[in-house]
C-alpha cells in the first residue's frame, strides 16, 4: 500500500517502524475522534495509543490539533514514550519522510518543547544531526531555518532547562556558517545566514561561560568565520579584551586551548546514516577489502563537490569520537589512519584541505596527557609513518603542514603549541604507538627541508629505555610564508591580532 509517511519505491520493503505506527492507527482509528474514551489504558494500550496518535498527527495535518489535544489528555509519563517515538522516527526515517510529514514533525517538536516533554532535548539533537554540511538544497536549508528559528524562539526556556543543547546548536550553526558564508547572492541562504549569525553572536556575547563548555574546538570553528564582521569583533575581544566576556578567571584564549572538546559535539555533524556507515567501515571491513565500501560511501555522501566540506567533520569524528577497542586494533580490520589517508586523497578545494589537516592535527597543538586521549593523535602519527614509502607525498604534506601550524597558528602563544607538540611526541613514543621516529628522520624520500626541521625539533630530546624523552624548547625555522598564505588563509590568528590594533 502507498505510504502516508515516507517516500518508498515500488519494490522497496516496508519499514517496520512505520508499519507499527500505521497498524496502531488503523486499530484505534475510531477512538481517535472526539468524544474520546475516558477509560484508563493498560501499559500496552498506552503504547499503542501513543503510536496511533503520532501517526495521526503526521498523516492528517487537518486533524493535527485534535490529535495533539487527545495526546495531552492521555499522557501519564511526561510525554517520555511519545518523545522517544519522535526521536526514533527522525533517526531512522527523516531522509525518506514526505515534505508534509516533515512540516508536521517540526510542528510537534515545538509542542514537545512547550510542554517540557521528557527527552525533548534528545529530539532537538536528533533534528540537528539531520542538517547536512555542504548541502545547499532547498530541503536542507529549510531544516536549517526551522531549527535556528526554534532555538532562537525558545531561547530563554532552553537556557533555563536544557543549556547543554544550546551549546550543541551553537557548534552546529558555527560549522554550517562556514559553508553558508562562502555562498553569495542566493536570497534564501542570505536570510538564513543572518539568522544563524544572530543566534551564534547572541550565544557568544550573552552566555560565553556556557559556550566555553565546547572547549578548544570552539576556536577552531570561529577561526573559519574571522572574515565575517560580526565574528571579527568577537575575535578582537578574545585576543585583546577578554574581560569583555565578563567571565571570572578568563584572561586569555589559552584557557580555551587547554579544554578538550567532548566527543558528543563531533557526532552532531554526522547524520545517523553516515555515522553508521563509518562505524561499519571501521569495525567490520578488512584492510585490503575496503575499496568497494569506500566507493559506495563516496557516491552516497560525497558525490557533489560542495559536500566535501563534511570531510572536516568526518576527520574530527574519526580522531576524537571513534576509538576502536584493542581487539579491533590488533585485528585485520582497516585502521583509522588508512581511512583518513583515503579521505585526504579526495578531490577538494584548498580551504577544505587546509581545514581537514587542521582537524587532523588540532589536538597535537595543545596535547596534555592529563586532559587529552592519545587515541586522538594516534591516527595522524600512524598515517605519516605508514605512508612511507608508497604515499610519501602524504607524509611530506602532513609534516610540512604541522610545522606551518607551529610557526604561524598563534605566534604570541607559540610556546604553548611547542609544548603541546613535544608532549604529543613523547606520549606516542612512550606508549609504543610509534616505536621510533627514525622512520621519518632517516627517510631519503622525505623533503630535505622537513628532515632538517624534524631533526632540529628532536635534537635536544633524550631517549630512554621506554622511548621517553624530555621536554625542551627547540628553535624553529620559518617555512615559506607565501605557501602559508595561499594554502591556509583562514586559520592563522596572527592576522587577527594585527587587526585588533587598527
Amino acid at each position: 500500500m502507498v505510504s502516508k509517511l515516507i517516500q518508498r519505491s515500488t519494490h522497496e520493503a516496508e519499514n517496520p517502524f512505520e508499519v507499527t505506527l500505521r497498524e496502531a492507527f488503523c486499530f484505534l482509528e475510531t477512538t481517535l475522534r472526539p468524544p474520546f474514551p475516558l477509560t484508563i489504558p493498560t501499559p500496552e494500550e498506552y503504547s499503542n495509543l501513543n503510536r496511533a496518535i503520532l501517526y495521526g498527527i503526521l498523516s492528517e495535518p487537518h486533524l493535527a490539533n485534535v490529535h495533539i489535544k487527545h495526546l495531552h489528555g492521555v499522557i501519564t509519563d511526561g510525554y517520555e514514550y511519545f518523545a522517544s517515538l519522535l526521536v526514533k522516527l527522525v533517526n531512522e526515517l527523516y531522509g525518506k519522510l514526505l515534505d508534509s510529514v516533515k512540516k508536521q514533525l517540526i510542528s510537534v517538536t515545538h509542542e514537545m518543547v512547550n510542554v517540557s516533554a521528557i527527552g525533548f532535548d534528545g529530539l532537538l539533537v536528533a533534528l540537528l544531526r539531520q542538517i547536512v554540511g555542504g548541502d545547499f538544497g532547498e530541503e536542507n536549508l529549510w531544516l536549517c531555518f526551522e531549527m535556528v528559528n526554534l532555538f532562537s524562539g525558545k531561547w530563554v526556556y532552553l537556557l533555563e532547562e536544557k543549556p547543554l543543547v544550546l551549546t550543541g546548536a551553537l557548534y552546529v550553526f558555527l560549522r554550517l556558517l562556514a559553508d553558508h558564508c562562502r555562498v553569495l547572492n542566493i536570497p534564501k541562504i542570505e536570510s538564513l545566514r543572518k539568522m544563524e549569525i544572530d543566534f551564534c553572536v547572541r550565544m557568544l556575547r550573552e552566555n560565553f561561560s556556557l559556550c566555553l563548555r565546547i572547549g578548544r574546538d570552539l576556536l577552531r570553528l570561529l577561526q573559519d568565520l574571522a572574515h565575517v564582521p560580526e565574528f571579527r569583533s568577537i575575535w578582537k575581544d578574545l585576543l585583546c579584551n577578554p574581560s569583555a566576556f565578563r567571565i571570572d578567571g578568563f584572561v586569555d584564549i589559552s584557557h580555551i586551548y587547554n579544554t578538550r572538546t567532548s566527543r558528543w559535539y563531533f557526532s552532531l555533524r554526522l547524520t545517523p546514516e553516515m555515522k553508521s556507515q563509518l562505524r561499519f567501515l571501521l569495525t567490520d571491513v578488512k584492510f585490503g577489502s575496503q575499496n568497494r565500501y569506500q566507493v559506495w560511501f563516496t557516491k552516497k555522501f560525497l558525490a557533489l563537490p560542495e559536500r566535501n566540506a563534511v570531510l572536516i567533520d568526518i576527520v574530527r569524528f574519526i580522531c576524537c569520537a571513534h576509538h576502536p577497542s584493542n581487539d579491533v586494533i590488533q585485528s585485520d580490520i582497516i585502521p583509522r589512519w588508512a581511512v583518513l589517508g583515503w579521505l585526504l586523497r579526495s578531490n577538494m578545494k584548498n580551504h577544505v584541505e587546509a581545514n581537514l589537516k587542521l582537524a587532523l592535527f588540532y589536538d597535537w597543538l595543545f596535547f596534555d596527557e592529563k586532559v587529552d586521549n592519545i587515541m586522538n593523535i594516534e591516527p595522524a602519527a600512524l598515517l605519516m609513518v605508514s605512508s612511507i614509502p608508497k604515499y610519501i607525498d602524504i607524509t611530506n604534506s602532513l609534516l610540512e603542514f604541522l610545522f606551518i601550524l607551529l610557526d604561524n597558528y598563534d605566534v604570541e602563544r607559540k610556546e604553548i603549541l611547542l609544548r603541546g607538540l613535544n608532549t604529543a611526541f613523547r606520549a606516542l613514543l612512550r606508549k609504543g604507538v610509534v616505536p621510533s621516529l627514525d622512520v621519518l628522520t632517516s627517510c631519503d624520500m622525505l623533503s630535505p627541508i622537513l628532515k632538517e626541521r624534524l631533526e632540529k625539533l628532536l635534537s635536544d630530546m633524550q631517549f630512554e629505555h621506554s622511548a621517553e624523552f624530555q621536554n625542551t624548547k627547540i628553535p624553529l625555522i620559518l617555512l615559506c610564508h607565501q605557501f602559508f598564505k595561499s594554502a591556509i588563509p583562514n586559520i592563522f590568528v596572527n592576522w587577527l591580532e594585527k587587526n585588533c590594533l587598527q
